[in-house]
């Protein structure tokens, strides 16, 4: 039998602190709940990094509302993984539509 993995979203530092002490497997840190979740700062993804031993899998997300995004908020978003990347996430977590609602290849 496979085991099941356990992520959980958490928004800050002390939601992360607490999924941990629950045993969960791995984290999806994002920021503004209120909005669906959108990137989070580079200073919280180093902090968790330095105080937990767990995968870290950041939202990349400009922005809420759709999923529709310009080039420029493209440009962004890559960027963004190059950063946090570089600061140790350990993946990322992200969705990219068309105008048309079709998934965008492009980024």
């Amino acid at each position: 039998m496979s085991k099941i993995l356990l992520e959980s979203p958490v928004f800050s530092f002390e939601a992360a602190m607490q999924a941990a002490s629950f045993g969960v497997d791995r984290l999806e840190l994002c920021s503004n709940f209120p909005e669906g979740g959108e990137t989070p700062s580079a200073g919280m993804l180093k902090i968790l990094k330095s105080e937990l031993d767990l995968p870290i899998f950041a939202m990349i997300r400009p922005r809420g509302g759709d999923f529709a995004y310009s080039q420029k908020e493209l440009m962004v978003m890559k960027r963004d993984i190059e950063i946090l990347g570089e600061l140790g996430a350990d993946g990322f977590v992200f969705g990219v539509l068309d105008y048309q609602g079709s998934v965008n290849g492009c980024l």
